[in-house]
């Protein structure tokens, strides 16, 4: 048997009981419990039945008169006593709630309660602040707090009842018209819950298509399933056909319901003691007599009323302990989304550290394309070293394609249909030309080449937008030579002066300064952006992530800039220095040109030799290898050599280069070195903060406080019902 069927088997009593606590712990607010609620017209009769159904003297003062919602509840039990409590309302302040929360009579019988209760009443007004003369004074004129009257005796019955305020549609000495809204909403706010029975109190002796309670009732009970009308004063309808037409509500021929319309008499101001039994006695006579005798008498309504609260307590109890097991989980999860509490230094420390070493992790991850350790990588923007390899590579392809001022000439020769290696230190790259292509569509789609509004604000100092295209190499390098040579030359014999190679080496690199700045661009868009969405998936509140970035910001700009200033420097370097180099490939490239060279100026002169198995070599003549350097003049020559040392130094400054740039520039400043920006929101940082920083920057809100007291709150009431309820 599940814990709901256990409930459910439980006694009617037991069962009732159980609701009346939840209701003390104010629970209605937040799931609807079963319960019956009175409600109709001022002067419509809701004191004298209350008095008749409870047996409490409702004073007819209009001092007194109903302020605020009353909770009665009578109880069997072996001795008397009434006890008198006040609920503080769903919306009061915390000053509030301790102060009516104080408020506490118990009574020993209700013979002395009834003398008493005038008395009480003034009191517990008193301390909920209604003003105690309507029409001046202090204090206010209606209340959200709740009177609870607990009736306990052996001869009483279990029932629990609710009065609300009267609806009234004008305003009276004392009263406003935002009390009329007040007492409107206030009793709206208790009969729209699916497990209110409405008690619609209803005068005989008015026109019941005037009495607004009925609308209101339909406004929220559009069947008429959970509505009960209950017509007051019989003893007033004197009019034969105004009597017929009570009748007809009665025996369901007119305005039907399907709880059905109850008549009762009750005591009226000017009426001695008489009983139910005594007033009762109209029902004998002529109409009254003809209607059902389960319809009409406080008897027949009191028993339906006991009859209605434990059907629909025991029909809803096992929805009403679902609602409150997921209010529970769902206020859990809210209350967690918040985070740690935050209210003093240490919180604050703590929870920025908590949301720092996350931030750590998830930069420690991208770097390592550790990307299944969370699906948050699911979002392009952390797949971090993806992009910058991504990015790198395109950076190698353009940089060797294009960041040349001048084509180097092209070495070597070939017959038709058999192709002849020629010098080129870059044609790796272009048999990878369609990964390569592939790679420049990825970078185009993340957009790296474009700043958004913000990123420009914050990185317009670093980087710059050049929508100038580069210019493609040229060709006419033979010619660029000798012009720049004409223009140095000295008295030389053959030779040439060495700062010629330089002032040459400076002409073919020009480009590389802008060509790097964009890949320098592109990497650190990628990493500000990696950056942004790191924190946005480690810290969720958007004030929170504001304040934080606002603080790293400024330390972001100046890893960044390092990393520019770096470039700018090994830029500057092989600019300025005199082209020297201990590698090895420079002479061995160098020896290739001239070997290539040899071999285009031998070919024609070669001859096929066919060996065994159809292999084919070239074979020359040793007097022709002799005389290849012939008919060359001084100036053909030097520009041979000055094209060759350029091209071999051109080519291993060239690969330097960008091996230094990713090292030093990318790797070093931008990723894994102490300055790197990943590592400005570290713990370490947090943990070196000022107080006054913390509280800016991640101190709660009025509002974020307000919240997390009242989910604390809710969740310890819901669980404190949870309890009421499966005990």
């Amino acid at each position: 048997m599940t814990a709901s069927q256990d409930i459910i088997s439980l006694s009617n009593p037991v069962l009732l009981e159980k609701v009346d606590k939840l209701r003390d712990l104010n629970i209605g607010q937040h799931v609807p419990l079963p319960q019956l609620v009175v409600v109709g017209d001022q002067s419509s009769g809701k004191s004298s039945l209350l008095e008749s159904l409870t047996g409490i003297p409702f004073p007819q003062d209009q001092s007194l008169c109903t302020r605020y919602a009353t909770q009665i509840t009578s109880r069997r039990h072996n001795k008397d006593s009434v006890d008198v409590r006040i609920i503080p309302g769903p919306r009061a302040l915390e000053e509030h709630r301790k102060h009516v929360e104080g408020f506490h009579r118990q009574v020993p019988s209700n013979l002395e309660f009834r003398k008493q209760f005038v008395d009480i009443l003034k009191t517990a007004n008193e301390r909920m602040g209604i003003r105690a003369d309507v029409s001046s004074g202090s204090g206010t004129v209606f209340s959200e707090d709740v009177l609870k009257i607990e009736i306990c005796g052996p001869h009483e019955d279990y029932l629990t009842i609710i009065d609300v305020p009267g609806i009234f549609r004008t305003t009276t000495q004392g009263t406003t018209k935002n009390d009329i809204v007040m007492v409107k909403n206030l009793v709206k706010r208790y009969i729209k819950d699916r497990r209110t029975i409405i008690l619609a109190v209803l005068p005989s002796n008015v026109d019941i298509a005037t009495q607004e309670i009925l609308e209101l009732a339909e406004e929220f009970d559009k069947s008429g399933e959970r509505t009960l009308g209950v017509l007051t004063k019989p003893d007033l309808v004197l009019e034969p056909s105004a009597q017929a037409a009570v009748c007809d509500l009665v025996q369901g021929k007119k305005r039907p319901l399907n709880l059905g319309y109850y008549l009762v008499r009750n005591r009226g101001p000017n009426s001695g003691l008489e009983g139910h039994s005594e007033l009762d006695k109209i029902f004998r006579k002529h109409p009254w007599a003809d209607l059902p005798r389960d319809r009409v008498g406080i008897v027949a309504l009191k028993e339906q009323l006991k009859s209605l609260l434990v059907a629909i307590t025991q029909r809803e109890f096992p929805a009403l302990l679902r609602e409150i097991v997921s209010q529970i989980a769902e206020c859990r999860r809210e209350f967690n989304s918040l985070g740690s509490p935050r209210q003093d230094e240490r919180e604050q420390r703590s929870f920025l550290c908590q949301i720092a070493g996350a931030f750590q992790e998830r930069a420690r991850a991208a770097l390592t394309a550790d990307y299944g350790a969370d699906s948050v990588f699911d979002q392009d923007e952390l797949r971090l070293i993806t992009h910058v390899v991504n990015i790198t590579d395109v950076f190698n392809a353009d940089f060797h394609e294009n960041a040349h001022s001048l084509n180097f000439e092209k070495l070597g020769r070939s017959e038709p249909s058999e192709e002849v290696e020629m010098l080129s230190d870059y044609d790796g790259v272009r048999k990878a030309s369609s990964i390569i292509s592939d790679l420049r569509t990825l970078i185009k789609k993340a957009n790296v080449g474009v700043l958004w509004s913000k990123e420009f604000v914050e990185l317009s100092e670093i980087v710059t937008l050049g929508n100038t295209p580069m210019p493609m190499p040229r060709d006419n390098f033979s010619e660029w030579i000798n012009g720049i040579y004409l223009k140095s030359r000295g008295l030389d014999l053959g030779t040439f002066n060495a700062n010629f190679i330089a002032t040459a080496f400076a002409e073919q690199s020009r480009k590389w300064s802008e060509i790097t700045k964009i890949y320098m661009r592109r990497i650190i868009v990628t990493i500000h952006r990696f950056i942004a969405a790191a924190l946005r998936s480690v810290c969720s509140e958007e004030q929170v992530r504001t304040q934080v970035w606002e603080a790293i910001l400024q330390h972001l700009v100046k890893c960044y800039k390092k990393a520019m200033d770096q470039v700018d420097v090994l830029v500057e370097v092989e600019h300025r220095k005199k082209p020297y180099t201990l590698n090895r490939q420079f002479a061995e490239a160098r020896s290739k040109a001239r070997g290539y060279r040899a071999t285009e100026q031998l070919y024609p002169k070669a001859r096929k030799d066919t060996k065994q198995f159809g292999e084919t070599q070239y074979v020359v003549n040793l007097d022709d290898v002799a005389k290849v350097a012939e008919g060359k003049n001084n100036m053909e020559q030097l520009q041979e050599d000055i094209h060759d040392i350029l091209h071999a130094y051109y080519s291993l400054a060239a690969n330097r280069f960008i091996d230094n740039v990713f090292q030093l520039a990318v790797d070093y400043c931008l990723l894994h070195g102490p300055s790197s920006p990943l590592k400005v929101f570290t713990q370490d940082w947090v943990i070196n903060l000022k107080a006054e920083q913390l509280e800016r920057m991640v101190g709660e809100t009025k509002a974020t406080k307000k919240r997390r007291s009242g989910l604390a709150k809710k969740i310890a009431d819901l669980e404190n019902a949870l309890k009421i309820l499966v005990s």
